[in-house]
């Protein structure tokens, strides 16, 4: 195929790729499976045409080709989650001067009494979590806020004020790994796995999930350690955790690696990045009621579990009845030693192999896990890119399945469609970790 021809077919691939997505995204229910899996499935395999054909395109017209994919889903109505209701209604109290951790919203409404707004009543009917405290941290609620600014009290623009913010996020995203690609010597097409992945478009841009923000503070620390710029990483790994927790359980393999450990530039300046990030949570009962929501979250939901479901069955036929107030508990002393004890046998050398016990980590996170929302591994695939793992690659067109319980009105997950999400992810666990490399030195 001659270069223009392969850039003509380039454009056509996009062009499917742009109908692909605005389908899924202003078409089909997410009960819909069986219309949702083929469209994704065929986005999928335009990814992976886009990846072998892309070096003869300029990387201007793939990051401009993203960004259009992007911004065609602007107006749309989140279509496969509500989440975005509880950010526009916790944004919007905390611009009325409420702090969103101390009412739960069944109650708030009656509590403003005749001030109470149709804007928050019809955010009510939509949402949820009405009887859940908040369980976003404080730096989402001042992502919230913005939005509820740009709401006006309207969820409609309050939707679009959110997606900018994503979109400028996901720009940010982009372009570090861009840079890290060529810090790490990677093979700059391989940047079409994230900024052109069906998944992460669909979940960050389509449904308004953050996990996007993650991701850039993780990779600005990744940067700032390659420039060895230690208190600017550390501030930003502390900023990771205030949006979303998880990359506190980083802290292992930061421990790991010599660098991070002997600097303590990095440790003050990630403990101002957490302090600043959940100050907030000290006023009143806050705290209280955000660990109640996480402990609620933790013990009582499950969704496209691997490990959990098998053990949680083995309780069924022990005990009688679903053991997930204990299984979880356990899972999470698993996970806990498990993380600690590669930590300690990989010890990293180098900011290469610390990336690839970060990607690890959450790897043994996931699996191990009650629920695993299909956007929970997006952080994981954009560190992945950086190391030799295809295994969130391969997940994040695995973790379409997941969507077919949502075609049952209890969302009973089907044993097949599990067996084909996690048969895929155990054929990229094997591909990474177990089949013997020649050179390799990132085995487990």
């Amino acid at each position: 195929m001659n270069s223009n021809s392969r850039i003509g077919s380039l454009v056509l691939v996009w062009l499917l790729m742009l109908i692909g997505i605005d389908y899924l995204a202003y078409f089909p229910e997410r009960a819909d499976f069986e219309l949702i899996f083929p469209v994704f499935a065929g986005l999928f395999f335009c990814l992976l045409l886009f990846k072998f054909w892309v070096k003869e395109f300029g990387w201007t017209w793939v990051f401009v080709g993203g960004i259009v994919l992007r911004l065609s889903l602007l107006l749309v109505t989140p279509f496969w989650s509500e989440d975005y209701v509880r950010f526009l209604w916790d944004g919007e109290l905390v611009r009325m001067g409420f702090n969103p951790y101390l009412d739960l919203p069944a109650d708030f409404l009656q509590l403003l009494g005749d001030a109470q707004n149709t804007y928050l009543a019809n955010l009510l009917d939509l949402m949820n979590s009405p009887n859940y405290f908040s369980v976003y941290p404080p730096l989402n609620q001042g992502i919230f806020y913005l939005a509820a600014l740009g709401a006006n009290m309207d969820p409609w623009q309050g939707i679009v004020a959110l997606r900018i913010l994503i979109i400028l996020g996901e720009i940010g995203v982009f372009f570090l790994l861009k840079k890290l690609f060529q810090v790490f010597s990677i093979p700059s097409n391989q940047l079409v796995f994230y900024w052109l992945n069906p998944l992460v478009i669909l979940e960050l841009t389509g449904n308004l999930h953050f996990e996007g923000f993650v991701l850039l503070s993780l990779l600005l620390a990744v940067y700032l350690l390659w420039q060895s710029r230690f208190a600017g990483a550390g501030f930003f790994w502390g900023i990771a955790i205030g949006i979303k927790l998880l990359p506190l359980m980083l802290v292992p393999a930061i421990l790991a690696f010599a660098r991070t450990r002997k600097s303590i530039g990095f440790w003050i300046a990630s403990f101002v990045a957490i302090l600043i990030s959940f100050s907030w949570l000290l006023i009143g009962d806050s705290w209280m009621n955000f660990l109640q929501s996480l402990r609620l979250y933790q013990g009582k939901f499950e969704f496209n579990a691997s490990i959990y479901y098998l053990l949680r069955e083995v309780g069924f036929w022990i005990k009688g009845y679903n053991t997930i107030a204990t299984l979880s508990k356990i899972l999470s002393g698993v996970t806990l030693v498990s993380i600690l004890f590669f930590a300690w046998k990989r010890k990293p050398k180098s900011l290469p192999e610390l990336v690839d016990l970060w990607a690890l980590i959450y790897l043994i996170y996931l699996v191990l896990q009650p629920v695993v929302h299909p956007w929970y591994i997006l952080p994981a695939l954009g560190l992945s890119l950086l190391t030799e793992r295809k295994v969130f690659l391969i997940w994040s067109f695995a973790a379409i399945f997941s969507y077919q319980a949502y075609g049952n009105s209890d969302f009973r997950e089907q044993p097949l469609f599990l067996f084909l999400e996690y048969g895929l992810v155990g054929v990229g666990i094997y591909l990474d970790y177990f089949r013997r490399k020649r050179n390799s030195n990132l085995q487990l």
